[in-house]
């Protein structure tokens, strides 16, 4: 049974969401895809694959698969947050583009495909064009991460991407803020710490001092 609080979405961008799915939202370190389960539990709650997707995933793999899948998604998420911690604060540099030549390797198994679908809305409808895939594997559960990994790296500016500034803290975000005075990953949780780590200094200093 798993007993991880849900994943946490703070980053602004899917790509920096799935860095994310490990962290140290209190004091203990949490590994939202620890395991194929949690992969599973974490794809759906990212909202990456449809869940009847991976209802047929889960039902057809045969045993230790998806954690083998699990294995293999950790080790990309390590591997593009080597590349995102060498790289953020400036923009990309077209020699950056070699490094990435992994994902290249993993999007070009991708067997995605779009097909018309009719949108009603009320008595009204119109046409719409839909992309979706082909789940033929449980390997195909990495593919809609290193697609969100690509539309990372060819749409998000290098320069806005931070690291929370938490002593303990791991979470990476897109600073989209007007004056890119983003901190923490969130007032909520390293924010606050900050403010009551603050507040204690100061009592400390007035006692010294009276």
């Amino acid at each position: 049974m798993d007993h991880h609080p849900p994943a946490m979405f703070i980053a602004d961008a899917p790509g920096l969401d799935f860095l994310n799915s490990i962290a140290t939202p209190v004091d203990v370190v949490i590994d939202w895809i620890d395991n194929g389960g949690g992969l599973l539990r974490w794809l759906e709650e990212a909202r990456l694959v449809p869940r009847d997707a991976l209802e047929a995933l889960r039902a057809q793999a045969l045993p230790g698969e998806l954690d083998k899948v699990a294995d293999q998604a950790r080790s990309l998420r390590e591997w593009f947050r080597g590349f995102i911690r060498e790289r953020m604060g400036r923009p990309l540099a077209l020699a950056d583009l070699r490094e990435l030549q992994p994902l290249n390797r993993l999007l070009e198994r991708d067997e995605a495909f779009s097909q018309l679908v009719l949108h009603r809305n009320g008595e009204s409808a119109h046409l719409g064009l839909q992309s979706t895939r082909r789940w033929r594997s449980p390997e195909s559960l990495l593919l809609p991460i290193g697609e969100a990994l690509a539309r990372f790296v060819t749409t998000e500016d290098f320069s806005q991407v931070k690291a929370c500034e938490g002593p303990i803290c791991t979470l990476m975000f897109v600073d989209r803020t007007r004056g890119k005075a983003r901190r923490w990953c969130s007032m909520a949780a390293c924010g606050n710490r900050a403010k009551q780590a603050a507040h204690r200094n100061r009592l400390k200093a007035s006692v010294r001092e009276g």
